[in-house]
């Protein structure tokens, strides 16, 4: 308890998270306002902000990418870290919380908000970072802070520990009390609260407050719990230390009240982080940093510049870190820094090295990777994390408007995708489709503008290709026949085939039974190939699969048989036969996995079977109180923007995973309905 927690720490880097909204970027604006970096604070709306500075974020008025921007407060440096709210986006707020000393939960007194808050808390409990809660739009209340404290707790596995309480003028609140102060202050607008009286009521409700706060301290504080069954008022100073050392040790999650629009509350937040939260050297041990000579730092994001090359942002988390030293990195690449730059949104400056602590910019690094841990030293450093991106839920294909754009789309999708690899690529090999999957619809959009403003490139989207595929029910014996006679050299192939159905998942097999030379054995891997070749697009249009084609016959020349002339008879057979074998039409079905709050499952239910999903069931997500894990069966046909209308269901919260289980047959007038639209594509 006696620990000095108001030492410096050396240079802090604090993330902004919290849910859609909340108010992360104003509130970084000010902060910047508040400690001089800037001077006055932007406003996301007019688009003027330090933060969502991307021509996106600005368009759509919402964090699309994270901005960090560095300040200082009472001589101590400090990075803050403004990730996005949306679920879509999340990837860049997950990268970067490893490297952080400790988080600044943003979030109302909104219960709609609730489970999007409990994704980000959980996330950071278990990475086991110190987080305060900053509680938004105070000067908006409608209700008594404890009712809004009582609603938020279910978010947090840890207590929510109440530092201040709000002075209320009427319906408005005026000002606050800080119950580790014991001070009472009057909110100015833009400018530092006024310390006021602590009198009458809000006395009353100050030692009300305080002993409760002090109550929570003490569950993890004997000598604290002691003084208080004694009715001793415990020191201030160790009033803080109880307060710094159960932040840092995940035990509370104190609650800070504000108004980050009007400035309120900033200035007690910038106290409460240099008072309390950790230091470099803390976040080290917990990522497990031991005795480090050697410069070691972590790449949390990757920035392409349209005309500055790539930068990569990184926490130094050990040594001193020179321009032109050359990095090993836990991924084996190495690479030489190519200019160290100060990181403060847009307005970056140049430094000759970086300290222990220091968040900033690093130049030309092109072979690292966003995730990757590089160190000076002579050998590759050990990964310090590893941060794999959520399954994809959403899918398009593009194409480049113009084909003479060919390349350079596929170019620009590889830095987007080293810019956010929750954003991935896969090409159809079918269809031969590039196809763009992303964590929802804003995702996806925002990946096409991107794709046009920033690289140049126009495309086009549409939905990506279902994988029908075909089968067969009857079995047949079929001839085929290839005879061709021109000047010189003739061809000449025959082949008798026992095309049959397998059962389903069975796949394909080719089988030859040829007596007596018939089809001479150098010809017949030329006759699987016909086979294969005809397999390809069947008599619906879609691949045939569940096949069992055999060789059981056929005849030849000497002269003009030829390897071309037999695949070219075997695919004539098969292809004549399919169609007599009662082809019927199979659509891929998935096994999906929706997580969502409990008061939506009765709408994912509904949702689901309207969209011809078999609902095997749900429980209760183990480990998250008030969500629910909903299983079903459901056509691929089906899922395509699926994630759109549960989100819509989930106010934003809800997700999805899936994997393929099976083909099944479609008949009747929705097979028609598929083979028709296929064959008007095609």
């Amino acid at each position: 308890m006696g620990q000095d927690v108001r030492s410096p720490r050396g240079p802090r880097c604090i993330a902004l998270v919290g849910p859609f909204q909340s108010g992360k970027t104003t509130l970084l604006e000010a902060i910047l306002a508040r400690t001089g970096a800037i001077k006055t604070a932007g406003s996301v709306d007019a688009g003027t902000s330090v933060g969502d500075a991307s021509p996106e974020a600005r368009q759509h008025k919402m964090g699309v990418g994270l901005t960090a921007a560095t300040t200082t407060f009472m001589g101590d440096s400090y990075t803050f870290i403004d990730c996005p709210g949306s679920i879509e986006f999340a990837h860049d707020m997950r990268a970067a919380l490893p490297a952080v000393d400790a988080a600044v939960v943003v979030c109302e007194a909104d219960e709609k908000k609730l489970p999007q808050l409990q994704i980000i808390l959980r996330e950071l409990e278990e990475l086991g970072i110190p987080r305060f809660l900053f509680l938004n739009k105070i000067d908006r209340a409608n209700k008594r802070v404890r009712e809004t404290l009582a609603t938020l707790q279910p978010a947090s596995r840890v207590p929510l520990v109440l530092r201040q309480i709000p002075i209320w003028n009427g319906d408005l609140i005026e000002g606050f009390v800080d119950l580790a102060l014991e001070r009472a202050f009057v909110y100015r607008e833009h400018k530092p609260s006024e310390v006021m009286a602590l009198e009458g009521g809000n006395l009353d409700r100050e030692k009300e407050a305080r002993f409760s706060m002090l109550e929570k301290l003490a569950d993890h504080d004997d000598a604290l719990m002691e003084q208080l069954l004694e009715d001793i008022q415990p020191p201030r100073d160790a009033v803080f230390d109880d307060l710094a050392r159960e932040l840092r040790e995940g035990q509370i999650c104190p609650v800070l009240l504000g108004a980050a629009s009007r400035e309120n509350g900033v200035l007690r937040l910038m106290k409460a982080l240099r008072h309390e939260a950790p230091g470099v050297a803390e976040t080290a041990n917990r990522l497990g940093i031991k005795d480090q000579k050697d410069a070691l730092a972590y790449v949390f994001k990757t920035v392409h510049l349209q005309h500055g090359g790539k930068l990569s942002l990184a926490r130094v988390l050990a040594g001193r870190l020179d321009d032109g030293a050359t990095l090993q990195s836990s991924s084996g690449e190495s690479g030489r820094v190519s200019g160290i730059l100060a990181v403060s949104g847009g307005h970056d400056s140049k430094r000759p090295q970086a300290e222990a602590g220091d968040t900033v910019a690093l130049g030309k690094l092109d072979a690292i990777k966003t995730g990757d841990t590089v160190s000076s030293g002579k050998t590759a450093p050990a990964s310090l994390v590893k941060v794999e991106p959520a399954a994809a839920v959403l899918s398009i294909s593009i194409a480049a408007t113009d084909r003479k754009d060919d390349v350079k789309l596929g170019q620009a999708l590889l830095r987007l995708n080293e810019e956010d690899p929750s954003l991935t690529m896969i090409q159809n090999p079918r269809t031969h489709d590039t196809v763009l999957w992303g964590q929802g619809e804003m995702h996806l959009r925002v990946a096409q503008e991107r794709l046009k403003d920033r690289y140049g490139v126009n495309v086009k989207s549409h939905p990506p290709a279902i994988g029908y595929q075909e089968t067969i029910r009857k079995p047949i014996t079929q001839r085929g026949r290839h005879k061709k006679q021109s000047g010189g050299h003739g061809q000449f192939g025959d082949v008798v085939l026992d095309i049959k159905p397998k059962p389903r998942g069975s796949g394909f097999e080719f089988h030859e039974k040829v007596v007596g030379g018939a089809v001479p054995r150098n010809y017949i891997g030329a006759v699987e190939e016909g086979v294969v070749d005809a397999l390809a697009r069947g008599p619906l249009g879609f691949p045939v699969i569940d096949v069992d084609v055999t060789l059981t016959d056929g005849s030849y020349h000497s002269v003009d048989s030829s390897d071309l002339a037999f695949r070219t008879a075997a695919r004539i057979g098969v292809s004549e036969g399919l169609p007599q074998c009662q082809p019927v039409l199979l659509e891929p079905i998935h096994m999906v996995e929706i997580v969502c709050p409990t008061d939506a499952t009765a709408k994912i239910n509904a949702i689901l079977s309207a969209r011809r999903g078999q609902i095997l069931g749900f429980d209760t997500r183990e480990g998250w109180i008030g969500w629910d894990c909903v299983r079903a069966t459901m056509p691929e046909s089906e899922i395509g923007d699926l994630i759109v209308e549960l989100r819509s269901a989930t106010a934003g919260a809800g997700t999805f995973t899936r994997q393929f289980d099976r083909m099944a047959e479609v008949t009747g007038r929705a097979a028609d309905q598929i083979i028709a639209a296929h064959r008007d594509a095609a």
